[in-house]
This record gives structure tokens, sequence and C-alpha cells, in this order.
């Protein structure tokens, strides 16, 4: 106790006149951040035997997955075991009772966000929940574990973290309170406790050549998601006339080459739990400080004719959605967000009342604004906030988005290459399938005077390995510190990585390895990876891809799998603006192409094959079926004999395997015609091309 006298004398003194005592906890194992991270940290801590206290910034449990992501960004399903696994399988439980749907029928929302792949056995799961139940889920793992937490305490990041030999002993909070442990763990998405530990760490974007990647730095040019601006548009107050000045949220300097490293962030956003039943709606409010100035980008847009503006309302139980950024001027708060991770605590508080401003705005805007079309204005007025969700913070989240903050320099830094199997992962301790998947950055002018959006990338992923070095720091730096969320990697790399059941697994496995350096009283970098390994397996951790995983992403099914000959979209000829995705049904490869419901008549997808060898095959084409889908897509077949013609409905979902409809069968030359010509020509709904499929007929 005497080592901590002279804090617990500073802390009281500073405490003098408030009527509070400031106290000293003390516990083997002290997680910072109660995000879903540090929950599970904190549970397995206790499961290893350990003493464990999880203090939190936060009152309220679980980050994001609380906090308004409920349609999870799971990649592949399969490498998602221990506790994380455990989450999804105790939200199953939850929505298997009938009392747990009060504004919707279980049949009326059927089975989207569930499924039975297990990795111990027939254990059901569920990926898509309210925000109150996965708080719920977290609450019960603290008390189930008698986890003590301790809410509403704030490092101080000056001088809060007092080290002794190359270790941190103890932690102090704004308030005055110390926390002392054997080990600790920075479960943060903004590092602030790895940072004050004297940690490196990077902020912003590395350069292509820092580590050898194809996808990191600035990437000009890039359209994926739709996030871009797929017609041109004015960027200047006075339509055409420079000297009038940008319109707000417009970067006055383009980004620089492609490849380039730079401080950008990419944006963050709220993600919004919104609901159009009648009995739980507040209708969208006039924010404090709204200017409808904001917003004159997103009217150029709908004046192009773009009408994605719902494409990301995904539906969550109970007639809600988790909605998230979609298009070029949309919940993203572009270029808004870059001094965040570095920021005080008063200019954090700012840049998170100025983006909740600002989308709050954004909804108000659309629903009220005259100018807004009256088709986009109707459907906006619809929806509202839910009366039963963050009761305590105006039913808003609690938790912005935090896609990347500070990214820690440790003793193994993840890049694209490791991710995309290029070069070898050692000594793993979890697994990643998501695309790897940056937000927008910029918003800039481009050269030929139009506004475009840089940043946004997304690539496919196989199964991928996490390395235990990108955990722990560099030698010398601190031996005692943990950090499973603001992990060693590039910010490309931690696109795919910053998904929240990958920060569960990463809890799950630093907690193991922080219990098993206090037994053998190693530093966290000398721990012994073979037995690290053999417990993390025992604790139903998944550390290589099982059998038959890599045909899968998300629980859909790759072109390895289709007989016959099969011709993806990515190896297809498309013209015009298609967009990419892999959000809903059943894909071949990585993804799918959409249209957007835009630039009707200038979107085609040419899909040619190679027959080996003559005959009749029989033509499929594969496509996600959804109910915003075009009804009458035009398709033409060439063949051996000539042209067919023909129209798919992609509301309807397909006849062979949920996934691919026939076309027709024809005579096939080697040499010859084979191709398949799909189009968005006077079509009126999404317009989807996956992969088409030539199979020897009978």
């Amino acid at each position: 106790m005497k080592k901590h006298l002279g804090w617990i004398l500073a802390a009281v003194t500073a405490l003098a006149g408030t009527g509070r005592t400031a106290e000293t906890r003390e516990a083997d194992v002290i997680v910072y951040g109660g995000t879903s991270a540090g929950v599970i940290a904190a549970v397995q801590a206790v499961k290893m035997g350990k003493t464990a206290i999880l203090v939190c910034p936060d009152k309220h449990l679980g980050g994001l997955s609380s906090g308004g992501l409920g349609w999870t960004d799971t990649g592949n399903k399969a490498v998602i075991g221990g506790l994380s696994r455990e989450f999804y399988h105790r939200v199953w439980k939850h929505y298997d009772r009938a009392d747990a749907w009060r504004w919707q029928k279980r049949e009326e929302y059927g089975n989207k966000g569930q499924g039975t792949a297990a990795i111990d056995g027939d254990q059901r799961t569920m990926w898509i929940f309210e925000p109150h139940v996965a708080e719920a889920v977290f609450e019960d793992f603290v008390a189930e574990f008698k986890i003590r937490v301790f809410r509403d305490e704030w490092l101080d990041r000056k001088a809060g973290v007092r080290k002794e030999g190359g270790r941190i002993a103890s932690v102090r909070m704004l308030g005055g309170n110390v926390y002392a442990g054997k080990m600790f763990i920075d479960a943060t998405y903004e590092g602030d406790l790895m940072a004050a530990a004297g940690v490196g760490y990077h902020v912003g974007r590395e350069a292509n050549s820092v580590y050898g990647e194809q996808w990191n730095g600035v990437q000009k040019g890039a359209k994926h998601h739709g996030h871009y601006f797929k017609k041109p548009v004015d960027p200047y107050v006075k339509p055409g006339d420079p000297s009038s000045g940008l319109l707000p949220r417009i970067a006055k300097t383009p980004p620089g080459e492609n490849g380039s490293g730079d401080a950008g962030v990419q944006a963050y956003c709220y993600r919004m739990c919104l609901t159009d039943c009648p009995e739980n709606r507040i209708p969208f409010a006039k924010p404090e400080g709204y200017d409808p100035l904001q917003y004159e980008l997103v009217l150029r847009v709908l004046a192009t004719g773009w009408r994605e503006t719902f494409g990301k309302f995904d539906p969550i139980p109970n007639k809600k959605t988790d909605t998230n950024n979609h298009g070029p001027f949309s919940t993203d708060n572009i270029g808004m967000n870059h001094d965040y991770p570095e920021a005080d605590y008063d200019r954090r508080r700012e840049i998170l009342r100025e983006h909740e401003t600002y989308q709050k705005g954004w909804l108000y805007f659309l629903a009220n604004d005259p100018r807004v079309p009256e088709d986009v204005r109707t459907e906006m007025s619809r929806w509202g906030l839910p009366k039963d969700e963050f009761a305590d913070n105006g039913n808003w989240s609690h938790q912005i988005y935090v896609r990347e903050a500070r990214r820690m320099v440790g003793e193994f830094v993840m890049t694209d290459q490791h991710l995309l199997g290029k070069r070898e992962v050692p000594q793993p301790v979890g697994m990643g399938s998501y695309a790897m998947d940056s937000h927008n950055v910029w918003r800039y002018v481009t050269p030929e005077g139009t506004v475009q959006n840089e940043g946004d990338i997304g690539v496919g992923l196989k199964p991928y390995r996490i390395s235990y070095g990108s955990l722990v720091p560099k030698r010398g730096e601190c031996a005692n510190l943990l950090v499973p969320v603001c992990v060693g990697s590039s910010h490309i790399a931690y696109g795919s990585i910053r998904m929240e059941p990958v920060f569960m697994i990463l809890g799950q496995s630093a907690a193991t390895a922080a219990a098993m350096a206090i037994d053998a009283g190693q530093a966290v970098q000398e721990v012994d990876y073979a037995k690290l390994r053999e417990r993390l397996l025992a604790d139903g951790q998944v550390l290589e891809t099982p059998p038959g995983a890599e045909r899968l992403h998300g629980g859909h099914r790759t072109g390895v799998e289709l007989p016959g000959i099969v011709v993806d979209d990515e190896k297809a000829e498309l013209a015009g603006p298609w967009g990419d995705s892999h959000s809903l049904g059943t894909w071949v490869g990585n993804g799918y192409r959409h249209d957007g419901n835009s630039a009707k008549g200038e979107c085609t997808a040419l899909f040619q094959a190679a027959i080996p060898k003559a005959g009749r095959y029989e033509v499929r084409l594969a496509f996600p079926a959804s109910s915003n889908r075009a009804t009458a897509v035009p398709v033409t077949v060439r063949h051996a004999g000539g042209e067919a013609k023909a129209t798919v409905n992609q509301r309807e979902t397909p006849p062979i395997d949920g996934m691919l409809v026939p076309l027709g069968t024809f005579e096939f030359a080697p040499g010859g015609k084979a191709e398949v010509l799909v189009s968005n020509a006077g079509t009126k709904g999404h317009v989807v091309v996956d992969a088409v499929q030539w199979v020897p007929a009978p």
C-alpha cells in the first residue's frame, strides 16, 4: 500500500471539498474499457482463476455492440468461437423466448441473423439483435462472474499511469481513484491507456511503401459500396463559381498521391437504431444548432436521380433497424474526425456533439425540408427513434462508431499481405474474415471541378489468422499490457480486424495470456505460445480455418462449390457505375455487383466463358434476391445458334439452391460464343449480378 500513498494523498487533496474520497482498488487483471472486448476479457480472466476489475469511461457496457451495431459484421461465422460465439448464443436464447417479440411476431421477422454452424456442437446463434438486448447480455456476463465494474472512470492521460521497472504498477483516474494490478488490458477503441503507458502507435494511413502493401494509403478513384458521387455534382455555393466558396463538408485541399500516407482517419458515424412502428416511434426533431445549408450536397445528389437513401436500413428484431452509412452523402461525417484519436476529452466531446448534431440534422432535413423530393421525404417521415432504446440518452446511441483511432506498433504488425495470405502469420490467437473495409477519409474537389469522396475500400478475404504479437507492445516498452482492440495493424488491415466479434475473440485471448503471464512470472512478450494455444483451443477459440470453411463467407457459398463452368462478377466485363456488396443472401466469390437503382441504361455486365467441349449446356444466372430488386432484368445469352433473350425477376428467390435461375439450355462449341449480357436498361429497382454458370446438360 505504501507505493500508492503519494497518489492517494494527491487524489485526496484534489477531491477536497467534494465530499468524495479517492480509493485504491486492486486485482490481478485491470481491464480499462467497457467495450465488448473489455467485458469478455474480464470474464476470461475470472475463468482463468484471477481477480479482475473492469474500469469503464462508459456508463453502458458493450461499446458498439450495445450502441446500435445490431447487424453484426461477422464475415465467416465458422471462425468465430469461444466467448465471442457464446455472446451470440446468449442473444439467440433471448430471442427464442416468446416475450422477446414485443413489436413484431417472430415469424414476421423470420430467421434473419440466425445460424446453426457451430464450433462446439449444436450451439444455436443469432447474429442480429436490438441494442438493449446486447447490453443485457453483457450485464449478465459481469453479474454471473461477479466482476467488479466501476463506471464513468476516465484515465488521467497526462500523469495517470505509474510504471515501475517497465511495468504498469497502477493507473489513476481523473476522479482520483487508483487501480493497481499485475496485468493491464487496454480495451478502449481509442487506445488511451496504451498511449499513456508510452507504447508506440500510429494514427492515420501508412503509405503502401511502409509495409509493402497494395490497399493502404490514399485511394482516389476507388469505388466501393456506392459511397462515392456516381454523377458529377458541383461543389460550389453558387454552382460553377469557385469564387463563391465551397459548400460545407468539402476539404479545401485534395488528398495526396495514391498510395501515399497521411493523417486521415476513416469516417465515424452513429449506428442509428430507428423504427417505423407507430406505437414505439419518436418523430425526428430539429436538433439544436440545425443548419440546412450543411445538407445542400444531399439535395444535389438527389437531383441526379440517386435514390439509395434507405439502402442500409438493415432490419433487426421488433421493427427496428441498424442504420449505417450508405451513399456519397449520408451518416458518415467525412473529414470531421481526424483529430479525435489524439484529442483531449473536451475536444472529443465537441467532436461527438458535432457528429450527433450532423446526423440528427440529416434525418430532420430529409424528413422535413420541402426541397427534398417528395418520395424521399415521405419515406423518411415514416421512421423515428425507438422509445425503448437508449432511454437515458434521449433515445440516441451512447457510442459513436470509432472505426479506427490509434493502432499499436507492437511486436507484430498485421498488414494486407497477411490478410491476403501472401505472408505467414505466426502464433495465431484468433481469426478474422470480414473484407478489408475502410470508409471514406476525405471529401474533396477533383481536377475536373466536381466533388468526390476518397478512401472507401472493400477487398474480400478468406479467413486469416491474427498474431499474438499484434496484441503486445514491443519488448522494453511495457511488460504487462495487452491491447486487443487497438492492435498492431496497418490502416487497411485494421479495416477487417475492427469487427466486434473479432474484438471479443482477441479480448478473450489477451486475458488468457495475461493470466498465464501472472502464473509464470513473465512479461507478456515471453508467454509460452504452445501452452497459450492449448488453452485457447480448450476454451473453444478457432485458430485455423475449419475444414470446408474457406468456401464460406459469412455463411455464403463460393464458386468452388458450383459444378460446371463458373464466371464470377470479378471476371465479368463491366460498363457503367456498378457498386459492389456482400450484404444479403448467397453469393459466389467475394460478393456481387449492384447498380444502386441508378444510372439506368448505363450498366452492363458481360460474362464470357471458355467452353472446353462441344455440347448442350444449361446456363444459369446467380444473384441474391431481395424485395428492392428489379422485376424485369434484361438478359441476353449468346450461343452457337445465335442469341436468346430473357427477363429475370430478381425479387423472387432463384429456384436452384436459392441462388441460381436457369436461363435455358443451348448448344456451345469450343472457341465459339459463350456469353451472357446483363443490363439495367428500362429497369425499376436494384439490378444485381453475381455469376453465370454453364452446366453440361444430360
